[in-house]
């Protein structure tokens, strides 16, 4: 028997406002025909199914085009749960309908953990596998909010709901494996942050509960867990260094910080002729759709690193990081000039230099909200040492700028 293992898909999701549906749909374009070339017989989709509670039209067509198309191929079901992006009810909605076609998803709990508990049979009528469908779980699920608390009471409360309700979920799997056949795994699913777990900057991560607080213990989950596929870690790995408990990792970069990154779903492969024998793991790395790139240095740096780009005849979106000394007013239309008649777009330039001086001079002299207008941009070009002569042009092109909203301002009141 083989099961996929994905999460994080958070269709919808833009990148500095440019839409990316095309990446969506070839990626799951991608994941049926790899479900179809490994024969894989079960789907596990561990939370953030959408990048927002409330999806668009674009994204939720994408979303059930999918469902359609995997319902028709030799995979035979399909499990989603809702991640803490997702809105439970959303989710949930057409669940009657979805169970047709064999797609089981839980939004939400219950209070019943034996709902959490799915019991999947093959063509012939026989279980196969029991999945325990354990959706995000939210503070209001399982924490009792008391007068007083203090942030360690609330840390530790969240932490033994969670682990509390996994031990329940997982009883009530074991009862129902015990009265089929103690041959059959057990696989959990959660959408939650295991402490030590990798984050990379900018990977748009979001801390579940109160601030930092419940990164879970590995040690929670009850050991009964054949396979443990969880979801809300971007990067792909390992669960303390167990090949059995992972993250699989989001199909796509969701940001820049995660361009290099080497994206992956886990086809995970029980031998049926072996009585709940450890599966085999392996990886199946995810093309890439839209390359991104992120290119820091100076004017030298990203001058070079274009010309090679646009040598290669690369179609990447560009995340620019200006980090040099010399002073560029018009560095976006340099950027411009330099891709100009290649397929690269920029989709962010950010001047390191100029906001960190300014911050820093700011700091000196006084909060931003004490400042004018015109005052900041005085001392950002005293913090980097203007000359006379360059200072003189830029206060024109400031001036011009400001009238020109100032101007906008009028013609919209």
């Amino acid at each position: 028997m083989k099961i996929l293992h994905t999460s994080d898909w958070h269709i919808g999701k833009t990148l500095y406002n440019r839409k990316r549906h095309d990446e969506f749909k070839a990626f799951f374009s991608w994941l049926l025909k790899t479900i179809e070339q490994e024969q894989v017989d079960v789907l596990l989709v561990a939370g953030d199914i959408f990048d927002t509670s409330t999806p668009g039209n674009r994204a939720q067509q994408i979303y059930y085009r999918f469902l359609h198309h995997v319902a028709a191929s030799v995979c035979r079901h399909v499990v989603i749960i809702a991640g803490n992006h997702d809105s439970p009810s959303f989710l949930s909605a057409p669940g009657e309908l979805l169970k047709t076609l064999d797609v089981h998803v839980i939004g939400s709990i219950s209070g019943n953990p034996a709902d959490e508990v799915l019991i999947l049979r093959d063509t012939e009528g026989n279980t196969e596998l029991i999945v325990c469908a354990v959706p995000h779980l939210r503070d209001r699920d399982i924490r009792t909010v008391e007068a007083g608390e203090s942030v360690e009471d609330k840390s530790r409360k969240l932490i033994e709901g969670i682990r509390d309700h996994y031990a329940e979920v997982v009883n009530a799997a074991r009862q129902q494996r015990a009265a089929l056949s103690p041959s059959i795994p057990i696989i959990a699913m959660g959408h939650l942050f295991v402490a030590g777990g990798q984050t990379i900057e900018g990977d748009g991560v979001r801390e579940l509960y109160i601030g930092s607080l419940a990164h879970i213990p590995a040690g929670i989950f009850p050991p009964d867990i054949d396979y443990l596929a969880l979801g809300h870690l971007h990067v792909p790995q390992r669960v303390n260094n167990s090949s059995v408990m992972r993250y699989s990792g989001s199909p796509l970069p969701i940001g820049f910080g995660e361009a290099n990154q080497e994206k992956s779903v886990c086809l995970i492969e029980f031998d049926q002729q072996i009585p709940v024998a450890s599966p085999t793991i392996r990886l199946i790395n995810i093309p890439i759709f839209q390359p991104l790139e992120r290119i820091k240095g100076n004017w030298k740096d990203i001058a070079s690193r274009i010309s090679a780009l646009t040598a290669e005849d690369s179609r990447a979106w560009l995340e620019i990081i200006y980090e040099g000394d010399e002073i560029i007013p018009n560095l976006q239309e340099r950027l411009q000039s330099a891709i100009e008649g290649s397929r690269l777009e920029i989709l962010r330039i950010k001047n390191s230099r100029i906001i960190s001086q300014m911050q820093d001079q700011i700091d000196d002299s006084g909060t931003l909200e004490e400042l004018s207008v015109s005052e900041v941009f005085e001392q950002c070009l005293s913090a980097n040492a203007i000359s006379s002569e360059q200072q003189t042009e830029l206060w024109h092109t400031y001036r011009e700028t400001l009238a020109s909203l100032q101007e906008e301002d009028t013609n919209t009141e």
